[in-house]
């Protein structure tokens, strides 16, 4: 008997192992960095939060794209918070994905955990905001706006705006995140494009982390401590539609009182535009996800793609809001 039952369970594991080795996963089907085997494509996203208009049709644009383009698309949104961006990568590296692709809340701080996603082979592609690495091999490409060039229009149609005239001209800024991309280059481009004007001057500059609500109180703030304003510039649509709350509630009138530049052109602040309470617009389209998901398959294949993609992008003025408005998709 003895010997019979140890027949069966040497039978049973012989078995077991012929399985293994005609219908079972080879050794590195599995691998991160490549799909598998019935070619879907798993991708990890780290999403900075739901700050804004923008971020919302941004979530929704990487959403339908994946789902169209038939990727497996695993989502975290991490609440404007880098720790929960950098858990986020490192469970997409433990769950072994494809590819992981995020947009970084601030520049920094980035090395080690791309490291980590590097060392197991899954390639990571930024977009909408940079890292500010030295090593560009921590990424294959990065997906997104020129910010500083976004900065640098809204300073020249401001220098174009007061062309020939001597008056000071008080400026004050809305910061986006600090330390995050986009605030810190709209901010020297809009510096580097009004500095041969000496009467355009920002009095003052502080952060409304890119929400509707920190840009009414910040506004507030900016209207208390300095009687004459006469230019807003806010580094997004959603800071910059909380300041005209601050600025009607102080019995001002935006976009007469005080000009207001924005950046991004999502349908709120457009719409604000096409009626005058918004001066001048400089687009930074959310609708990124179709490139994304076309990067990711390159990426995975192993392609080599440029490292640098920009988006197109325009501006707007009040006219160009209302032509614009009625095809508007954010």
């Amino acid at each position: 008997m003895l010997k019979r039952w140890s027949a069966a369970v040497l039978g049973g594991v012989l078995l077991l192992g012929a399985l293994g080795a005609c219908g079972g996963e080879k050794e590195g089907d599995s691998a991160p960095g490549a799909a598998k085997d019935d070619g879907k494509i798993t991708m990890g996203f780290a999403q900075v939060g739901a700050e804004s208009g923008w971020r919302t049709a941004n979530t929704k644009s990487i959403q339908d794209a994946a789902a169209a383009a038939g990727i497996d698309l695993k989502f975290s949104d991490a609440q404007q918070k880098q720790e929960n961006q950098i858990k986020a990568i490192r469970n997409y590296i433990a769950q072994k994905v494809d590819v992981i692709a995020f947009s970084p809340v601030v520049e920094s701080g980035w090395d080690t955990v791309l490291k980590e996603a590097k060392d197991a082979k899954i390639p990571v592609i930024l977009t909408d905001r940079a890292v500010d690495s030295k090593d560009t091999t921590l990424y294959k490409t990065f997906l997104g706006s020129d910010f500083v060039v976004e900065g640098k229009k809204a300073g020249d149609w401001l220098v174009k705006e007061y062309a020939g005239k001597t008056d000071p001209v008080n400026i004050v800024e809305l910061q986006g995140t600090t330390g995050s991309a986009p605030a810190n280059d709209r901010k020297s481009g809009f510096a580097d494009a009004i500095k041969a004007s000496p009467n355009l001057k920002i009095i003052a500059s502080q952060t409304g982390d890119f929400t509707r609500a920190k840009g009414k109180e910040v506004m507030e703030a900016f209207l208390k401590a300095n009687p004459k304003i006469d230019v807003l510039y806010a580094h997004n649509d959603d800071m910059g539609l909380g300041a005209i709350e601050a600025i009607e509630a102080a019995g001002k009138k935006p976009g007469v009182d005080i000009k207001i530049i924005t950046v991004d052109a999502v349908k709120d602040g457009m719409t604000a535009l096409s009626v005058g309470k918004i001066n001048y617009i400089v687009e930074c389209s959310p609708l990124l996800g179709p490139q994304l998901m076309d990067l990711a398959k390159k990426v995975v294949k192993g392609e080599t793609v440029e490292p640098r993609i920009l988006t197109v992008e325009t501006t707007f003025t009040q006219e160009q809001a209302k032509a614009a408005l009625p095809d508007r998709k954010y």
